[in-house]
C-alpha cells in the first residue's frame, strides 16, 4: 500500500487539509466533457495529410482525388489557406540564437516524418481517414539529419539553411574565472557522459479542437485541450490576421497534458482555419499513432560534465556541456532554449558549487519538434550530477549519502555561483530522513544478506531542488520576447453568498477546483461548496500564463488570495458601516461578517446591501462584491527540494529491474492539499522511472520514427510501479502569499536519478556502470553476465 506521512491542521482550516477532490464524482461517474465529447450541429471532421519522409522538397500536392472521396468537404494546402507562420523568438543576438519559422502547413520542404502537409475536412471521421488515403504528395527526397552528432558532423546536410552547423541555441551562461586550475590543482576529479532517450509525454488524451465561428458574437470560437489557452488565442488571431477580440479560446475538462500542451501545436490552428472557411463546425481529435511520432516529444539530451573535488569530497567546481535534440523547430513560446537554458542556468542544483563553466546548445534534427515535458532537463542535469557525486564517493572512499551530506547547501538565502539566490529549504533533513527511513526498514541488512545468496539488490539516492514560482524576472534572463510571469484572479459574490473565483492557470489534472477553492474559503471564512472556480476560458479571464513549471498554485494562487483578501476588507467595511463600527473590529468568519461583540451579518445579508439596496452604502464604497488582484514573483522563484530513495532488484535471467521500495521524502512549502502533493509526487515518479527504464523513441537512418503504438513504444504499467512511501516536511515560501511551493514536476525529477544509482549500486560486483537511460533489460543482463563470466 502507498503510504504518507500528514501534518496534523489548525481545526477550522482548509488549507493544509486532504479535502476530498470536488472534481472526482463528475470526472469519475462518466460526466467530465472532454474536447471529443463535443458534438455541434453540422459538424466536420478534419485530419492531416502527413508527410512520409523525414527531410525533402514538396514538389507537388495533388488532392484532386480527395475532394471526390464520398463525404469529404474540402481539402486545403497551405497556399489554400494562406496562414502566417508561428515562430517562437528569444531576444538574443544571432551568434546566441535563431528563430525558425514553423509554418502551420508545411509549404515548400518537410522536415520531419509526420509533418502536416494538407488538412481533409469530411462528414465523419470515416471519409476523412479515406480522404487522406487519396491524397498525393511528391517529394525530392533530401539526405535526413537523425542525431545530434550527425546534425554537428563538419558538412552535414541543413535542417534550416539559415541554421549553420544545425545549432539554434549556443550560449555560454556561466564561466567562472580560473575554473581549468581548479580542476588541475583537485584531488578528484570525475567525469559523466550522459545519453536520454527521446519520450512522449503521453497524456491520456490527445491533442484536439473544435472550432467554430459564432456569428452573434463574430468570433471564432476554439474548444480545445491546451494548457496554455491565451496563448493559443494570441497565435491564432496573428496567424488567422483577426483582432485577438474576435478568437475565443475555452478550455473543457482535461486529460493531462505534462508540458505536451503547454504550446501551441500547428493543427490546432489548421482546423480552426478551415472552420473559418467554412462557416461550419471543424473537429480534429489526435490519434494515437500521430500523438507517438508527431507530435511534440521531449528529452533526447547529452551531458558531457566533470567534476572536481577536494580530499574530503567537497565539490570545487563543475564544467559541463549540454547538448538538446530539439527536432525540428523551436516551439511556441519558449522556443528552443527551454531546455538548454534551462539545465545551464539550474545545474548546481541544492550543492554548493563554487566555481562553474557550462556550454549549452540546441540542435535541430529531422524529427518531431520537443516541448517542454514534466520537469524540463532537470530530470537529466540532476541525474548527471547524481552520479558524479557517486563516482566521486567511490574515487575517495565515502559513503555516497555523506558526500552528498557534506556539500549540500544548508544557510539560507544561499545565492550560488549560478546568481541564482536559493530560498529557504531543508535539503540536509530530507536527504537524513530519506537515509534513515531506508536504514530503519533494514533495506541495508537484505542487501548484504542477498548479495550473499547471489541476488543483486541496490540502493540508490537522488537529492535536488524543484524551482517553481517562476515569475516574469526569471523568464526574461532568458531574454524571452513572450514573457510569462505574472497572474491575474478575480473573485466575486453573488447575493446569495457565493462566490466564483477566476484563475489564468489551467489545470489538466492537478486538483485546482479542490485546492484553489481552500484558498480562497479560508481567506474568506467560507464553506468550500460556496466556492466555484472559473479557468480555461480567455472572455471570461483578463489575462492568464497558463499551467506550467509549478506555477499555479505559487502564482495563480497567491493572486487569488490577494483578490480575496480585497474582498473580505470590502466586506468588513459594508458590515462596519452598518454597525456604525470600526472595520478592524470586523473578521470574517462562519460565512459572515462578526463583530468582536457578538453581532453576525451574513454574506446574504451583506450582498442583499451590496446589490440591492446600494442606497445604503457610504457613499465611498462602490456597490457590487468584486475584486481583482494580479501577483508576480520578482526574485530568483523559490525551491521545493526533496529526496529519493530506491531499493531494485536486478533479475540475472532476464535483466529485468524490479523496483522494491520507494522512499520520497518533500518539502513544497504549506501543502494546500496533501492528498493532492502526494498524487502530484506519484504520478511524476511514475513517469520517472518510465524515463529511467522503459520508455524511448529512437529513429532509423532514414529518419523513421520506431514507436507508433503501443506495441513499439514501452509504457510501463501498474505492475512496474512500486508502492512509494511519501514523508511531507515544510519549509514555509516567504515569496508566495500561502506560503507554498510547487510540487508539480519533483517525483519526475528525482525518480531517474535515483533509479539509476540504485541500479548501479546492485551491478558494484561487476564493476559496470550505466549512465544512459532508458535502462534496458539487455543492458543489465550483460552487465550481469559479465560478472558471472568472470
Amino acid at each position: 500500500m502507498n503510504e504518507s506521512v500528514e501534518k496534523p491542521v489548525e481545526k477550522d482550516r482548509l488549507v493544509g487539509r486532504s479535502v476530498s477532490r470536488r472534481e472526482d464524482p463528475r470526472l469519475l461517474t462518466g460526466r467530465g466533457r472532454f474536447v471529443d465529447d463535443i458534438a455541434l450541429p453540422g459538424m466536420l471532421h478534419a485530419q492531416f495529410v502527413r508527410s512520409t519522409v523525414a527531410h525533402g522538397e514538396i514538389t507537388s500536392i495533388d488532392l484532386t482525388a480527395v475532394r471526390d472521396v464520398p463525404g469529404v468537404v474540402a481539402a486545403f494546402t497551405a497556399d489554400d489557406l494562406e496562414l502566417t507562420d508561428i515562430t517562437a523568438q528569444l531576444g538574443r543576438p544571432s551568434t546566441e540564437f535563431v528563430p525558425t519559422a514553423m509554418p502551420v502547413l508545411a509549404r515548400d520542404r518537410v522536415r520531419y516524418v509526420g509533418e502536416p502537409v494538407a488538412i481533409v475536412v469530411a462528414r465523419d471521421a470515416y471519409a476523412v481517414e479515406d480522404g487522406l488515403e487519396a491524397a498525393k504528395v511528391s517529394y525530392a527526397v533530401l539526405p535526413p539529419v537523425t542525431s545530434e552528432e550527425a546534425a554537428l558532423a563538419p558538412g552535414a546536410p541543413l535542417v534550416h539553411e539559415e541554421a549553420a552547423h544545425n545549432t539554434l541555441v549556443d550560449v555560454s551562461l556561466f564561466a567562472t574565472d580560473g575554473i581549468d586550475a581548479i580542476f588541475d590543482a583537485a584531488a578528484c576529479v570525475v567525469h559523466v557522459e550522459s545519453r536520454t532517450g527521446r519520450q512522449n509525454a503521453l497524456p491520456l488524451e490527445t491533442r484536439g479542437v473544435v472550432a467554430h465561428w459564432d456569428d452573434r458574437e463574430e468570433q471564432l470560437v476554439l474548444q480545445t485541450c491546451t494548457q496554455v489557452p491565451h496563448q493559443v488565442r494570441t497565435v491564432a488571431s496573428r496567424c488567422l490576421r483577426l483582432d485577438e477580440r474576435a478568437v475565443r479560446v475555452v478550455v473543457p475538462d482535461m486529460g493531462g497534458g505534462f508540458g505536451q500542451k503547454c504550446v501551441v501545436g500547428r493543427e490546432e490552428i489548421a482546423a480552426a482555419a478551415a472552420a473559418l472557411r467554412l462557416r461550419r463546425p471543424v473537429k480534429w481529435i489526435e490519434d494515437r499513432k500521430d500523438a507517438l511520432s508527431a507530435s511534440f516529444l521531449a528529452r533526447e539530451q547529452h551531458y558531457d560534465v566533470r567534476a572536481a573535488f577536494d580530499a574530503q569530497g567537497r565539490i570545487l567546481g563543475l564544467d559541463a556541456d549540454v547538448v538538446c535534440d530539439m527536432g525540428a523547430y523551436s516551439c511556441y513560446p519558449f522556443t528552443a532554449g527551454i531546455e538548454p537554458l534551462m539545465a545551464s542556468a539550474e545545474m548546481p542544483g541544492v550543492y554548493k558549487v563554487p566555481a562553474y563553466r557550462v556550454r549549452g546548445r540546441a540542435v535541430t534534427t529531422n524529427k518531431a519538434p520537443t516541448a517542454p515535458y514534466r520537469g524540463v532537463s532537470r530530470p537529466q542535469y540532476v541525474m548527471v550530477v547524481e552520479r558524479l557525486f557517486e563516482r566521486a564517493a567511490r574515487e575517495l572512499g565515502l559513503d555516497a549519502v555523506e558526500i552528498r551530506r557534506r556539500n549540500v547547501i544548508t544557510e539560507f538565502p544561499y545565492t550560488g555561483v549560478n546568481s541564482i539566490t536559493y530560498d529557504p529549504g531543508s535539503y540536509l533533513e530530507s536527504l537524513d530522513l530519506c537515509e534513515r527511513l531506508v536504514k530503519d526498514e533494514g533495506w541495508y541488512e537484505k542487501r548484504s544478506a542477498a548479495a550473499a545468496a547471489g541476488r543483486h539488490i541496490g540502493i540508490g539516492y537522488s537529492c535536488f531542488s524543484e524551482r517553481t514560482g517562476y515569475g516574469s524576472a526569471a523568464f526574461a534572463q532568458r531574454k524571452m520576447r513572450v514573457v510569462p510571469g505574472f497572474d491575474i484572479s478575480e473573485v466575486r459574490m453573488d447575493t446569495s453568498g457565493a462566490v466564483t473565483v477566476t484563475t489564468g492557470t489551467m489545470s489538466h489534472g492537478q486538483s485546482h477546483e479542490t485546492t484553489m477553492a481552500q484558498i480562497v474559503a479560508d481567506e474568506l471564512g467560507l464553506d468550500i461548496n460556496k466556492v466555484r472556480l472559473h479557468q480555461g476560458d480567455t472572455e471570461r479571464i483578463t489575462y492568464g500564463w497558463g499551467t506550467f513549471a509549478s506555477r499555479s498554485i505559487t502564482v495563480g494562487g497567491s493572486a487569488m488570495r490577494l483578490a480575496a483578501a480585497k474582498l473580505g476588507e470590502k466586506l468588513c467595511k459594508i458590515a462596519a458601516a452598518r454597525w456604525e463600527a470600526a472595520p478592524d473590529d470586523v473578521r470574517l468568519a462562519a460565512g459572515g461578517a462578526r463583530h468582536r461583540d457578538g453581532r453576525v451579518l451574513t454574506y446574504e445579508e451583506l450582498a442583499d446591501v451590496a446589490y440591492l439596496q446600494a442606497h445604503l452604502l457610504p457613499k465611498d464604497i462602490e456597490p457590487g462584491l468584486s475584486a481583482t488582484a494580479t501577483f508576480d514573483v520578482f526574485n530568483d522563484g523559490t525551491f521545493s527540494n526533496a529526496t529519493h530513495g530506491v531499493v531494485v532488484e536486478l533479475h540475472e535471467g532476464t535483466g529485468q529491474v524490479e523496483i522494491l521500495r520507494y522512499v520520497c521524502v518533500e518539502d513544497c512549502g504549506v501543502a494546500i492539499n496533501p492528498q493532492v502533493v502526494e498524487g502530484q509526487c506519484r504520478g511524476g515518479i511514475a513517469q520517472g522511472i518510465a524515463g529511467a527504464l522503459f520508455e524511448q523513441v529512437t529513429y532509423d537512418a532514414q529518419g523513421e520514427p520506431s514507436a507508433t503504438s503501443f506495441m513499439d513504444y514501452k509504457v510501463p504499467t501498474a505492475h512496474e510501479i512500486p508502492d512509494v512511501l511519501i514523508h511531507h516536511l515544510e519549509t514555509p515560501c516567504a515569496f508566495t502569499e500561502t506560503g507554498a511551493k510547487g510540487a508539480g514536476e519533483g517525483g519526475t525529477i528525482g525518480a531517474p536519478a535515483a533509479v539509476l544509482n540504485a541500479v548501479n549500486d546492485a551491478l558494484r560486483p561487476t564493476g559496470v556502470e550505466l549512465d544512459h537511460t532508458p535502462i534496458t533489460p539487455e543492458t543489465v543482463h550483460r552487465a550481469l553476465n559479465l560478472e558471472l563470466s568472470s
